[in-house]
């Protein structure tokens, strides 16, 4: 690998997001158009006409409405033909394989800016024809045929960590009432009303013992980003946000091997490395994260898998409020997937919308005082691929 250690890979120059939720009569390429005016009007020197090179879009399945090659799809409803327009797929990671490739792609010398994003239209499934879909990114002829599903093998993996360090229902609990709390504070969110730790730990279980709280809802919704080369960055903001470390990794989609004994998702470790390394960076240099929270346990078991604290001391997190937004480390400022939602192509690209609204100042009230560099980790499956970025402000 080449010496890259600190050196902006990309530049973010703007952002945006749908709003999240149960968006009814709207088809996944509306509210991708929802999000790209929002990239539009936070950069109005960008002509995506003339400018865009080239688009990359996280989806995960056309099985939500039945639409499969959205590339072309997309250059056409947001008016960008002929260019370049490519689907990426990695379950609930395509989003976050979507932006490795942008990047890759200007590193490369193939493009100067692109457009890269996610998307996913999924409640006009009902619930049982949605975890279908989204138990496709689990091992079809072992787990599927013996009914896992995606809150099962998270239970399963949450039932080993408390055997093992002593976890509690109660600290899981702590995460999914911190996460609502910051939803309340974010507009787009899917979720905008906080809950009580008596509510959530009264809540009916799912797959013990996970409790509905515990669980990121099914949503609609899309998010963008435009990427410069780091050079040109500033001929479209005063404020860019450079990309300057990200990994990529992954493991057996099979429940049987798992680390069970650790009680890890190892492609989140490897990919947090490759990350680290790229960047320069230590763990006790990231200001604030955005880690993937499809349940309460993943959020407690990335603490430790990305370096913030020892193994085993993931709960303790949460109880000293270390994590929370006024702690050492703030994780999901935005609400996570599970207060914002999690539209399963887009949750990549998500998570750095929120990491380009606070290192540009724009979090509204949610906004973090003095943060300079934010990571994002987004798993797929069963943390059989993961994505981790780290990103700084623009100096």
């Amino acid at each position: 690998m080449l010496d890259l250690a600190g050196k902006p890979l990309a530049a973010i120059v703007s952002a945006g997001s749908s709003r999240f939720g149960r968006r009814e009569g709207l088809y996944w390429r509306e509210l991708f158009l929802e999000a790209f005016k929002d990239v539009l009007d936070r950069c109005p020197n960008l002509n995506p006409k003339k400018d865009v090179k080239a688009v990359f879009l996280g989806m995960m399945s056309e099985g939500f409405e039945k639409q499969g090659h959205p590339g072309p799809t997309i250059a056409s409803w947001a008016g960008l033909m002929p260019k370049a327009c490519i689907r990426t797929e990695s379950a609930c990671a395509s989003a976050g394989a979507a932006v490795r490739f942008a990047v890759a792609a200007i590193a490369a010398g193939f493009y100067d800016i692109v457009l890269v994003g996610g998307v996913e239209k999924m409640t006009n499934l009902s619930t049982a024809e949605a975890t279908e879909l989204i138990s496709t990114a689990s091992d079809f002829h072992f787990d599927q045929w013996n009914g896992l599903t995606f809150p099962g093998l998270f239970a399963l993996t949450a039932t080993a960590y408390m055997h093992k360090y002593g976890a509690t229902e109660e600290d899981l609990a702590r995460i999914a009432v911190k996460n609502r709390g910051n939803g309340a504070l974010n507009p787009k969110a899917h979720f905008q009303k906080p809950i009580t730790l008596e509510e959530a730990l009264n809540a009916r279980f799912i797959a013990w013992p996970l409790k509905l709280y515990d669980c990121c809802p099914i949503t609609d919704g899309a998010s963008l980003l435009v990427l410069t080369k780091p050079r040109i960055a500033r001929k479209f903001t005063d404020t860019p946000v450079y990309i300057i470390g990200q990994g990529y990794a992954c493991e057996s989609i099979l429940a049987s091997e798992k680390d069970y004994d650790a009680v890890r998702f190892v492609a989140n470790v490897e990919a947090s490395k490759e990350a680290y390394k790229m960047a320069g960076l230590k763990p006790r240099n990231i200001d604030f994260a955005e880690v993937h929270d499809c349940f309460t346990i993943a959020e407690l078991i990335a603490y430790e898998d990305l370096g913030f604290c020892e193994k085993g001391e993931g709960a303790k997190m949460i109880r000293e409020g270390t994590v929370e937004r006024e702690g050492k480390i703030p994780i999901n400022t935005s609400g996570g997937l599970i207060s914002r939602g999690h539209p399963v192509g887009a949750t990549g690209v998500c998570q750095l919308h929120e990491v380009y609204l606070q290192l540009t100042g724009q979090a509204g009230n949610r906004q973090l005082k003095g943060v300079k560099v934010g990571l994002t980790s987004n798993i797929g499956g069963i943390g059989a691929s993961a994505v981790v970025t780290i990103c700084r402000r623009g100096g």
